[in-house]
């Protein structure tokens, strides 16, 4: 769950809604676990609210966005091994010189076997991504035939992070708040079998123009009829 969180009417002060949420939906009466805490990191996010941030001057920008995995089970179904990153540099040069094993200041313990060299390095739970395109085939497609384009759109690097590390190819993703349906796409790219859901129709026909061959179609039949849900 990707939630930004919001502002307080006429105050420079956050709504707590947001974690009130994540209580009601994890407590001990609630439905989900709480799995883990992940951050999104956008450093081309925008200065605002532009009032506390740009004009008074008592806020500083906003970058990064909590996200929130929730589980059905205390016990679920991932695996890091699907996100591993390439080593860095140093750790490069730390694997070939190796450790230095023995107990740390911290209490931990480094043992020899953290020298073994793996398929990669595990992730943290920070994604960097920044949103900055401007045009790509959805936008222009949706332009060229005046099609409001979505004003939020996902950018491609969160879903296809949690797609990965949390389904094996063949597996259903659903997005019950699709806009303009990335998370379909990635999952599309990424061998997933998706449900996207959108309650506003002209989002729905935008969103087709992601999948070749299926945009104009999707356009001409449905644009002058109702359509709110497009899944595969």
């Amino acid at each position: 769950m990707d939630i930004g969180g919001s502002w307080n009417k006429g105050k420079p002060t956050r709504t707590l809604y947001h974690f009130e949420l994540l209580l009601r939906l994890c407590d001990s009466s609630g439905p989900f676990h709480l799995a883990q805490e992940f951050y999104w990191y956008n450093p081309a996010r925008m200065p605002a609210p532009a009032q506390w941030v740009t004009i008074d001057r008592v806020r500083v920008k906003d970058a990064v966005n909590p996200i929130w995995w929730v589980a059905k089970s205390a016990r679920p179904k991932a695996s890091n091994r699907r996100v591993l990153k390439p080593y860095t540099k140093s750790m490069e040069h730390l694997l070939a010189k190796g450790y230095n094993d023995g107990p740390r200041p911290s209490g931990h313990v480094v043992s020899k076997k953290w020298g073994k060299r793996q398929k990669g390095a595990i992730p943290p739970n920070l994604i960097i991504a920044a949103n900055t395109k401007s045009s790509d085939p959805y936008m222009r497609a949706c332009r060229k035939r005046d099609l409001e384009v979505h004003p939020a759109r996902f950018v491609e690097a969160v879903p296809e992070f949690f797609i990965n590390f949390l389904t094996r190819p063949g597996d259903t993703v659903l997005d019950p708040f699709a806009g303009s349906n990335v998370v379909g796409a990635v999952a599309e790219r990424l061998g997933r079998k998706w449900v996207s859901i959108e309650i506003e129709k002209v989002y729905v026909i935008g969103s087709a123009f992601r999948f070749n061959g299926l945009g104009e179609s999707v356009y001409r039949k449905h644009w002058k009829e109702g359509c709110g849900i497009v899944s595969k």
